[in-house]
């Protein structure tokens, strides 16, 4: 017997030799309203310079200090100073009583592409006076080698600290859809568009303030999601679509042929684009969920599956056996085996044959969720 599941599915554009091709009865959708992203990859990140040099940290007049460095664009001091340090232009001045000990002052000099390097100085305060305390130029703060690892379909930063300072990332310039990572871009949630964004940047930021800055090239892959219709099933002239038998959900669940409805989530799937040319995949998807199981025929193998070509769940992947070309007299062939998806009735496992049934059971057609029956 078979429990009644319907759900919202989400359907993805496939796009097809010579234009739009006739599945059966009823065309794929043409319009992506969303993306469903399945993986971000990156080239190799051109990591820009420090664009300054010669930094310097040294008494000015008695009462302050004076930073010097060429090509530096701004001073600015970072994170909280000593109470009664600031800073204007290039001088660091104190008002205030003398201090109880010697403190540090850090002093971030940004270059004009943003870029900062990042003295860290130690100083002396008396009354309304504030002096390096030891040698006048300090070592900077500095960040090297920004590159990046594409792994698993994410992409991981990294960059070396001088001063052995945790660094963290952020990644801008993305394309809508995408959220910045730390360390880690990853495609999980992402709504972007599929292709190829040059100009992507990573900024390194260390807990000094030390910063350097790259650019990448970033690949996006994704799956069409289509909010008309929300869905649905491929559906023969009998009405009977691909059902999971009893719901099952797992690997070797068997696919049969039953009667395709808004109220049975059994008949329920997404619509994907495969990685061959041409064809698509089905994910199981009861009642708009989706489970990571796609129609497959393994072309046997399984003890789940007695029938050699028989069609049953396995886990989505990117493999032949899982992708189904719809053909010009609407079957669909899958990819693997080169066998067309035949019914044997209703509630029987759905299988591959050579040839197509000569009763037109073997025409199928992609029904939209809103234009299944009730």
């Amino acid at each position: 017997m078979h429990f009644s599941l319907k759900r919202a599915v989400a359907v993805m554009a496939v796009p097809l030799l010579g234009g739009a091709l006739a599945v059966g009865a009823t065309a794929l959708p043409a319009h992506a309203s969303t993306w469903h992203d399945t993986s971000v990859t990156a080239g190799p990140v051109t990591a820009e310079t420090f664009g300054g040099s010669g930094l310097m940290a040294a008494d000015g007049t008695d009462t302050n200090i004076a930073l010097s460095g060429t090509d530096v664009a701004s001073w600015s001091l970072h994170g909280t100073p000593p109470t009664g340090v600031t800073l204007s232009g290039t001088t660091i001045s104190y008002a205030g009583l003398t201090a109880d000990s010697p403190s540090a002052v850090i002093a971030d000099a940004m270059d004009s592409a943003g870029n900062v390097e990042t003295l860290q100085i130690p100083v002396t305060r008396t009354d309304d006076s504030i002096q390096v305390d030891g040698s006048p130029v300090t070592m900077p703060a500095y960040l090297s080698a920004l590159a990046d690892a594409s792994t698993a379909g994410t992409v991981a930063f990294r960059a070396t600290d001088s001063a052995s300072n945790h660094i963290d990332y952020a990644e801008s310039r993305l394309p809508s859809g995408l959220v910045s990572g730390n360390p880690t871009l990853t495609y999980a949630g992402g709504t972007a568009a599929p292709g190829t964004y040059t100009d992507v940047e990573v900024t390194a930021t260390d807990v000094n303030g030390a910063v350097l800055k790259g650019t990448f090239t970033l690949t996006v892959e994704a799956s069409d999601v289509y909010t008309a219709g929300s869905g649905g099933d491929e559906v023969n002239p009998s009405g009977n679509g691909f059902d999971v038998y009893q719901q099952h959900r797992y690997a070797g669940a068997v696919i049969v042929g039953w009667t395709a409805t808004k109220a049975d989530p059994a008949t329920h799937f997404y619509i994907l684009r495969g990685t061959h040319s041409g064809a698509v995949k089905f994910e199981y998807a009861p009642v708009g969920t989706e489970t990571g199981l796609c129609v497959s025929d393994p072309g046997g193998g399984w003890k789940s599956d007695p029938m050699r070509d028989g069609l049953i769940l396995t886990n989505c992947n990117t493999g032949p056996w899982q992708q189904f070309v719809p053909e010009s007299n609407g079957t669909l062939k899958n990819v693997a085996t080169g066998l067309v998806v035949n019914p044997d009735g209703t509630g029987v496992q759905l299988r591959g044959g050579k040839t197509p049934t000569s009763w037109g059971g073997s025409v199928y057609g992609w029904t939209n969720y809103a234009n299944l029956p009730a």
